[in-house]
């Protein structure tokens, strides 16, 4: 067994590296990669956890979308502080970040939805998520007749439904190593420069 080598501390910028090991989990891993945890909270702090999927990643943050009347977009809403988490099997690499949530401008939201599957989209209007669902069978009348109404016409995206961005304060990189001795390295952003500050950590 290895030890491993681990990675390097400095001269590297924690969205760039991030999006390096994103693109190599998509190509490697045996699953959708882009299935990462998002973590809210209400605004008095009681939290709540599930998976999306991650759509964007660039210098601004992480965007992922969603109904805007959903439970997490209410909480994003009411405390715009969240973390996320990506896990990668196969590449033994976990990455979490934490920041402040914000919406996306319509034109980005626009721009996505425009890009879905025809039947993503209408699940998108079909769907009142996190409300409650007396059956099954309502839900799909609900689609099955939006699909009918809509026919072949374009379909706009509703104005309940959008992204968000995660605006990154702390981002973490760890990596797997034997004995338990992973690799640990923290970036920091200084809320007045900007600039990272990068600090390894003990596993």
């Amino acid at each position: 067994m290895t030890l491993g080598y681990p990675f390097p501390v400095s001269g590297d910028d924690p969205i760039e590296r991030f999006i390096q090991q994103f693109e190599r989990a998509q190509r490697d891993e045996p699953f959708d990669a882009t299935a990462v945890a998002l973590a809210t909270a209400t605004a008095s702090g009681h939290p709540s956890v599930r998976l999306v999927l991650l759509k964007g990643v660039d210098e601004r943050g992480f965007a992922f979308y969603t109904n805007y009347g959903s439970r997490k977009a209410r909480e994003l809403d009411s405390n715009p502080c969240a973390s996320l988490v990506a896990y990668w099997p196969t590449a033994k690499q976990q990455v979490r970040v934490e920041g402040r949530a914000e919406r996306l401008s319509a034109e980005e939201s626009d721009a996505y939805f425009a890009s879905r599957p025809r039947g993503s989209q209408l699940a998108a209007l079909a769907s009142r998520q996190s409300a409650p669902l007396e059956s099954r069978a309502a839900l799909m009348s609900r689609y099955l007749k939006l699909q009918w109404q809509h026919g072949e016409d374009e379909i706009p995206r509703p104005d309940f439904w959008g992204g968000y961005r995660l605006v990154p304060e702390r981002i973490e990189f760890w990596s797997d190593r034997a004995y338990r001795l992973h690799d640990r390295v923290a970036y920091v952003r200084d809320s007045e420069s900007g600039e990272w500050r990068k600090t390894r950590l003990y596993p």
